[in-house]
């Protein structure tokens, strides 16, 4: 796999050399555009007496006009491409750098009511998911959001070897974000599905077929008054009387497209995203099931998403003046491409969510499989139905600096309560945490933060960061009681989760909180889980004597030369070096 870094910068330089390549060209189509509109306008002029040349003049200078405007629409949207990719690339660099802090930061996805969302550096500032997204879609931020909140066990090495896959396709990754990120949606697609499966359709091919015979009514009309054969004013009247039958269908017309107006950026969106699907070619199980599922009646779901866009553009055409009036007035064009758009919906719209699913999923997994190849060094759980909860060699927070980061070794049994003291600063939360995105991250299917692992998959929940609440009128200690009470509760149900615990009990004296914790480990214990609790409360330690399941550890800090030192390394026992009154004294607030 190529060094991301590396890669980074070669894309970056490509980019940017593109999209100079690209300017270039699109100022001489202006020009082009210019003179051949100048050209035309002369021609016209000079040869106005003689029509038949001014006309043949007029036609061949307005098809290529607009022959260079397409061709500068294309490269403009091209060179849009390139500049997207040049920013995704710059992105990358710095980030890698880490410099992640002003990125979207998902804080509107945490909720003190879910199992661990609160309390370990998943959404917020400097979070995991601050750094981890790539998404381009707002369904995929919320589609990676349910993947890193799901506590999902099953199919792990399934979603970890379409990690790996997707970490070996940057440039498709890369290109499927940019794109994704291409069109700015203003409605969700979740609306849309709404819309397109409540749809009630209100022509019949019967009307349509009207439609057809009215058009070709009309032009017949329309020749036999230009011969003169009927007098020229039935034109008008019968474009009066096409603009009356649409009339009779217009409330529902109207109503139809306000919804296509709303869908048509989507639907042009999604087809672009789809065909990147559709032309990768995938061996993983999971990505190839994915791509199977855009897959109908022999027809690419981009072509037909492609086809559905077109229609809403047709509808959408309706504002245009000329248009509406003798286009509805002729060919009744308000009611046929309103037929067209219901035919689709009636083909097609079961099959919708499925098509806007999949896009979803993949722009939710760039993100993993971006993690993954910035992550070579880290490592893919391997899963194991040996009594082992977690057994890892150079354990890390996978979002510290490599240089400055210190590993622990780790092993938790199964049905196996670690009790974890330190001193202040000296690493208790970050190493809970640690532990935590190890869960969460091996669930996901993402490679961890260590040497290597072993791991019996299993659910996290967590009490670390209780707050009160004004809004329930709750005080912090209800608060932390009620949270303590949702742990005991789902462990009695099931117990196969994983228990992170940090000072609990915090809202009443010492006394009673020594007590109090002791009995709630116990009830822990009792109920066969699995975790650790990390107390400044050594008297909790004496559990070990008399409980099996429990096991000591520490981090220590020493005072050298009047000076503070943390080696940040996890070690088994009880610690016996505080810290708080040094710091007072250090910071002079006591003397």
């Amino acid at each position: 796999m190529q060094n991301p870094i590396i890669f980074y910068k070669a894309q970056l330089d490509y980019n940017q050399t593109e999209s100079k390549r690209i300017f270039k060209q699109l100022s001489l189509y202006s020009i082009l555009r210019l003179s051949i509109f100048v050209l035309t306008v002369f021609g016209i002029y000079f040869t106005y007496e003689n029509w038949q040349i001014a006309a043949g003049i007029a036609a061949v200078g307005m098809a290529s006009f607009l022959f260079l405007l397409s061709k500068y629409t294309d490269l403009k949207a091209r060179r849009n491409l390139h500049k997207r990719l040049i920013t995704l690339n710059e992105e990358e660099i710095a980030i890698a750098k880490g410099n992640f802090y002003d990125r979207p930061d998902g804080e509107e996805f945490q909720n003190p009511k879910h199992f661990f969302s609160l309390d370990i550096d998943l959404f917020g500032k400097g979070s995991f998911f601050q750094f981890i997204n790539r998404t381009g879609l707002k369904e995929g931020t919320q589609k990676l959001t349910s993947y890193l909140l799901s506590n999902d066990i099953t199919q792990i090495e399934t979603r970890q070897k379409a990690i790996q896959e997707l970490a070996n396709l940057p440039k498709w990754r890369q290109n499927y974000r940019a794109v994704a990120q291409g069109i700015e949606v203003e409605h969700s697609a979740k609306s849309i599905i709404t819309w397109i499966n409540e749809y009630k359709p209100f022509l019949s091919k019967t009307q349509y077929m009207l439609t057809i015979a009215f058009s070709v009514a009309s032009l017949v009309i329309i020749g036999f008054g230009v011969a003169e054969i009927i007098p020229i004013s039935i034109i008008g009247y019968w474009l009066l009387l096409g603009l009356g039958i649409t009339s009779m269908y217009l409330k529902k017309i109207n109503i139809l497209a306000q919804h296509t107006e709303r869908a048509k950026d989507t639907f042009r969106q999604y087809a672009l995203l789809l065909n990147a699907i559709e032309n990768a070619e995938f061996t993983s199980k999971l990505l190839k099931s994915k791509q199977e599922l855009i897959q109908s009646e022999g027809i690419k779901a981009s072509e037909i998403f492609s086809k559905f866009s077109k229609r809403l553009d047709a509808l959408d055409n309706r504002n245009n003046f000329i248009s509406a009036i003798f286009g509805n007035g002729y060919l009744l064009i308000d009611i046929r491409n309103s037929y067209n758009v219901e035919k689709w919906i009636a083909q097609y719209g079961d099959k919708v969510e499925d098509w806007f699913e999949v896009v979803t999923f993949f722009d939710a997994f760039n993100s993993f499989g971006n993690y993954a190849f910035n992550h070579q060094d880290f490592t893919y759980p391997i899963l194991t139905e040996e009594p082992v909860t977690i057994l890892a060699e150079g354990l890390g927070h996978p979002l510290l600096n490599p240089e400055k980061r210190v590993d622990s070794d780790l092993k938790l049994e199964e049905e196996q309560f670690f009790i974890v003291t330190g001193a202040n600063m000296a690493g208790k939360s970050t190493f809970l945490r640690t532990v935590a995105l190890h869960i969460v991250m091996a669930n996901v299917g993402l490679p961890i933060c260590a040497k290597q692992s072993k791991y019996k998959p299993i659910k996290l929940i967590t009490s670390m960061r209780t707050t009160d609440s004004l809004t329930d009128d709750s005080s912090y200690f209800f608060s932390e009681l009620t949270r303590l009470k949702f742990v005991v509760d789902t462990i009695e149900n099931d117990k196969n989760y994983f228990v992170i615990l940090d000072e609990i009990l915090k809202g009443t004296n010492s006394t009673d909180k020594a007590i109090g914790s002791r009995k709630f480990v116990e009830k822990l214990v009792k109920q066969n889980a699995t975790g650790i609790i990390a107390t400044h409360d050594l008297s909790l330690t004496e559990i070990e004597s008399e409980l099996k399941a429990v096991k000591n550890y520490y981090f220590d800090a020493e005072i050298v030369n009047d000076e503070l030192f943390f080696d940040y390394k996890l070690k088994q026992g009880v610690c016996q070096n505080m810290n708080a009154s040094f710091l007072l004294k250090k910071m002079e607030i006591i003397s």
